[in-house]
């Protein structure tokens, strides 16, 4: 039997969602690395796992080395090391050079953690993404400026899900943005020019460094509205139809990124723009599973089971690609105001009109805190063999559902 150590550094419920999807296979023994003590953890996922380790900082190579040389002196020898959180590709990579065991390569890691790198990587290869510069003074940020014009978008380099990112639309912006973060050698400023055009992600499994499985969605709208309009409630829709919906660009050019940026095993999640003349730009990469839902909303679709199924590909390389027998889409529920959840409204209405196709939901609770998440207080997930149905139904739900705060 294969032992695996899977790394939760925290008791994030999509992190456990894939513990579990690895405690469910058959011939691989599970050991955990965690920052939080074993108690916390459910029952009757403790009693599955063969061995715990709890270290100070899951986030840290070194740390991980002890952790799975201990675990391998007292359960045996360690097959994988894996993990699904974007901040842990690097320090995974780190820790498997020096246990010598099989996954992304530190370069890799470093490429697809380090946004500035993975665009010159891209664009060296001569594949469409947006332009940008690592300013590390003034300068450097006007000088980019000057050559692409406004708007541009800053985000930091090592950023994930869409997180202290924001557009700037002249030069006032610039002056607020200075106040907030001013470049330095030290802490540098990523700014990339802001492209028009619907945004997509492309969801992919590879093997040995072959894509041999994806998945499209559509954004409804694009993420960097959603950061800057609070009030709003956003959707993502699976179409069921692959083919005929735009999608030529970024099928050709996907796969080649993901060879260029070094990805081996494992499923990438990479978000993308199809511009109004029909021509893509790739935004942004990452070597581990899409989080927001995504994975559940790859399940509904597929009507499989993507979390064991990322499981078993990481811990054995086998994957069996799944038909996508429906189209799938989430409705992101957002509240509006400030303060905890005072009110949801709509609900009775939504479940007349659309709660047969409703397959997983979370619904804001009253007193409920205020995410800081652009993922929002709850959302609901629908399911149904035409595309047109669940497309309609999302931005119905969105308008009948408000969660109010207070």
């Amino acid at each position: 039997m294969r032992h695996a150590v899977f790394v939760v550094p925290f008791l994030f419920e999509t992190s456990v969602r894939f513990l579990r999807g690895a405690l469910a296979q058959p011939d691989i023994g599970v050991s955990l690395v965690s920052q939080d003590p074993l108690e916390r953890f459910d029952a009757d996922i403790c009693k599955r796992l063969v061995g715990h380790w709890q270290v100070g900082n899951a986030l840290d190579a070194g740390h991980l080395v002890e952790a799975v040389r201990a675990l391998s002196k007292r359960h045996g020898p360690v097959d994988r090391l894996v993990g699904v959180l974007e901040q842990l590709q690097e320090p995974l990579a780190l820790a498997r050079r020096e246990l010598g065991l099989p996954g992304l390569s530190v370069e890799a890691a470093e490429g697809f953690r380090d946004k500035s790198v993975m665009k010159t990587r891209l664009r060296e290869a001569g594949l469409p993404c947006a332009k940008h510069c690592v300013a590390r003074s003034v300068g450097e940020l006007e000088a980019f400026l000057a050559d692409v014009g406004y708007p541009v978008v800053v985000k930091p380099p090592a950023g994930a899900g869409a997180i202290d990112t924001f557009r700037i639309d002249g030069p006032d912006q610039v002056r607020e943005a200075l106040k907030r973060w001013p470049p330095s050698p030290a802490r540098p400023m990523m700014v990339e020019e802001f492209i028009v055009g619907d945004e997509h992600s492309f969801d992919a499994v590879c093997v040995d460094g072959r894509c041999v499985w994806y998945s499209i969605s559509d954004y409804a709208p694009n993420p960097l509205e959603v950061l800057g309009n609070d009030w709003i409630q956003w959707c993502v829709l699976l179409p069921r139809e692959l083919k005929g919906r735009g999608y030529e660009g970024i099928v050709d050019a996907a796969p080649k990124a993901l060879k260029v940026l070094g990805m081996d095993t494992g499923l990438a999640h990479m978000e993308w723009f199809r511009r109004p003349d029909g021509s893509v730009a790739i935004s942004e990469v990452g070597a581990r599973p899409p989080g927001a839902q995504f994975t559940t909303l790859l399940s509904v679709a597929h009507d499989t089971d993507m979390y064991k199924a990322w499981s078993r590909l990481v811990t054995t390389d086998e994957f069996t690609p799944p038909a996508r027998e429906y189209a799938a889409g989430a409705a992101y529920l957002r509240g509006q105001g400030k303060g905890v959840v005072k009110a949801v409204h709509g609900l009775e209405q939504a479940q007349r009109e659309m709660g047969e196709l409703v397959v997983d939901v979370k619904l804001p609770k009253q007193g409920q805190q205020r995410s800081t998440s652009y993922e929002g207080e709850g959302y609901a997930i629908l399911r149904h063999p035409r595309t047109e149905v669940v497309a309609e139904a999302l931005k119905r739900l969105v308008q009948i559902v408000k969660v109010e705060l207070g």
